[in-house]
């Protein structure tokens, strides 16, 4: 496995390398020097060349796009109910159209989301209520495919990077999982 992560992270930087002029140095160097057919990632990192870039940087992260914003404050958002494994009871509020993986990162609420919120895994399962339930349209056949694979799956689970909050959902109440199946 790492030799194919080696070889395929050393293919696209020799590509970037030859494309973009950038020096090959330190460890990067012992990657790049291996052979490689050029043409496979030429449509790919080509464009996003710059003549005074010497590095590129990527990120897989979802990002909450709302902390610029800051929280909002009681009474300014939506209110959110977590039920932690516990049974504690934690109140938030989250912006509209914010996930609820978001607001539960957003105020350090222990939800994994593996995937940063690609509907890659089940990893952000949450057990609504049946009244919060009912609000929400149903779910996508991609968004059951993953449900599938969730530890503890009920009538009224939903992952939470698919419930976006507005103002219907002001007062969701979501149980967190005993545990999450991170396969």
């Amino acid at each position: 496995m790492a030799t194919i992560l080696a070889t395929r992270f050393g293919a696209a930087l020799r590509q970037m390398a030859t494309h973009c002029g950038a020096q090959q140095t330190g460890i990067a160097n012992k990657i790049i020097r291996a052979p490689v057919n050029t043409s496979i990632f030429t449509n790919l990192i080509k464009p996003a060349c710059r003549s005074n870039w010497t590095t590129a940087s990527f990120s897989t992260a979802s990002g909450v796009q709302y902390s610029k914003r800051g929280r909002p404050g009681p009474g300014q958002g939506f209110t959110v109910n977590f039920i932690m494994q516990d049974g504690e009871e934690i109140s938030v509020q989250a912006h509209e159209g914010e996930s609820l993986l978001d607001v539960a990162w957003a105020n350090d609420i222990d939800i994994e989301g593996a995937c940063e919120a690609s509907l890659a895994c089940s990893t952000c399962h949450l057990i609504l209520d049946p009244e919060s339930y009912s609000r929400l349209e149903e779910p996508t056949d991609e968004e059951n495919d993953m449900l599938d694979l969730a530890f503890g799956l009920t009538d009224t689970s939903r992952l939470g990077c698919q419930v976006l909050m507005n103002k219907e959902l002001n007062g969701i109440i979501a149980k967190l999982p005993t545990m999450t199946r991170n396969a």
